[in-house]
């Protein structure tokens, strides 16, 4: 039997025709479904709001805690598309598959870990954060009902963990095979199921009972539940370009540490650049509240932004390693300039529209003048470098798509640690208005990034990489 007889095709449909067809076929799923993750958070914290602040602040306080976990489940992503697609490339379904159970499996452990350790470990969270149950009531709101409603809040979504985990690998193995569709539906799905659940579950509508907070957290842990099972079933299909089977989830120790070892510096990279975010808002902090409200809203800006950069990234990442696997290095190149060109284009255009019309992009979220003064000033400085972040992410994500992840870890590193922060503390105590300076200090780490990025794909060493 030949692997045309088990997928039932000759090739995969993504090594040949237009790459920008490919392209197309692959990044527009993912934007919508970058699109309906943060519509499922503003629908969360619409309900959540209407509770009163102490619900926002408890929901704010235990996303601190999710993020921080993230750099995991996004590490085992970058290592499952590297491994998976290459495969897939290569017409090696079995083998696909055998890459995509392993890294279920994966998922299914780490999940667990970060499920049982954050249900015992959550009240103590808290008080790490500042806030404990018997300080003294400020402005109307008391830190005993933030940690009860937030102890509940984080409890549920520490136990689902397990079911995000494997969510993400099954998204990631299927956008591995060029499958983008399911991943969008499922997405979709979640987001129409978590609306309904999260009013029913919040304020006791009918026969469900009523939770507060922690019926938030119940909706989108249960909303994730039925996304899986919909993403489960699809790569059971076998009609992607891998085929999962019984033995597929046989343990396999060598493919599952070629999966960490891809993932780990993925993880770190993201893991830097949460710590950073984390240090320059404290850096931000110390000139004022105005400034971290118009730094919030100029980040809020800067993330819608970057969007596309993240779709077209794993679009590039994906055709990269299926390309690679199929022998046809100079397609994968070309995959990846292209991708990083339509966005850089994309990028010249948002600046220029950050720059021409940053006061009302401002003004859809405050109408306080001096918030808008340093929401403004933060789109004018750090927009013109936007076309430097278009090639660090792409061809970073191009990288990790060849299994190359060390490489953009260090230039991660090395552009916001040796260059953007010390550059902000710098800039913040010797530039007028000091905001100014942090402002400066971003874009420049951009712009090292970029380029840094620019030249590890031009060495062209990511092409021989064998993963």
């Amino acid at each position: 039997m030949t692997p045309s007889d088990i997928t039932g095709s000759s090739r995969p449909t993504l090594l040949s025709g237009s790459l920008l067809q490919a392209l197309a076929r692959l990044s527009v799923p993912m934007l919508l479904s970058g699109a309906l993750q943060e519509v499922q958070c503003l629908v969360d914290l619409f309900w959540v709001g209407r509770l009163g602040p102490h619900a926002v602040a408890a929901v704010s306080l235990s996303g601190i805690v999710i993020f921080l976990l993230s750099p995991v489940a996004m590490g085992l992503m970058v290592g499952t598309v590297a491994l998976v697609s290459r495969r897939v490339g290569a017409q090696q379904p079995l083998e696909a598959g055998q890459a995509a159970a392993q890294s279920l499996l994966l998922a299914g452990g780490l999940g667990m870990l970060a499920s049982v350790s954050g249900w015992f470990l959550a009240p103590q969270v808290f008080p790490l954060l500042g806030v404990n149950a018997s300080d003294a009531v400020q402005h109307g709101v008391n830190p005993a009902e933030i940690v009860h409603e937030g102890i509940g809040f984080l409890r549920i979504i520490m136990a689902g963990q397990w079911v995000l985990f494997i969510l993400m690998a099954c998204f990631a193995s299927l956008q591995a095979a060029g499958n983008v569709r399911t991943p969008m539906l499922c997405s979709f799905i979640a987001s129409v199921a978590n609306m309904i659940l999260d009013p029913l579950l919040i304020y006791g509508i009918g026969p469900f009972p009523r939770l507060g907070v922690p019926g938030a957290a119940l909706a989108t842990v249960l909303s994730q539940a039925i996304a899986l099972g919909a993403a489960l079933h699809a790569l059971r299909r076998n009609d992607q370009g891998l085929v999962l089977c019984r033995a597929s989830f046989r343990p396999a120790p060598a493919i599952g540490c070629r999966i960490l070892a891809v993932g780990l510096p993925g993880s770190g990279q993201i893991l830097l650049r949460s710590v950073l975010s984390a240090a320059l808002m404290r850096i931000v902090a110390g000139c004022g509240p105005v400034a971290v409200a118009g730094y919030g809203i100029g980040l809020r800006w800067h993330m819608f932004i970057l969007m596309p950069a993240f779709a077209l990234g794993n679009a590039a990442a994906t055709l990269v390693g299926q390309n690679l696997g199929a022998r046809q290095p100079d397609r994968a190149r070309r995959s990846a300039w292209l991708a990083a060109g339509l966005d850089a284009g994309l990028m010249v255009l948002f600046a220029l529209l950050a720059l021409v019309a940053a006061e009302p992009l401002v003004r859809c979220f405050t109408t306080d003048p001096e918030v808008v003064r340093v929401g403004v000033q933060y789109l004018r400085v750090v927009s013109p470098f936007y076309p430097a972040v278009a090639f660090g992410i792409i061809l970073g994500r191009a990288l990790n798509g060849a299994g190359d992840s060390l490489a953009p870890m260090i230039i991660t590193a090395i552009s916001l640690w040796a260059v953007q922060f010390p550059a902000a503390i710098l800039l913040a105590g010797s530039v007028n208005p000091p905001i100014l300076g942090i402002w400066l200090a971003i874009g420049a780490g951009n712009l090292v990034h970029g380029l840094l990025i620019l030249w590890r794909f031009r060495q062209g060493a990511w092409a021989v990489r064998e993963v």
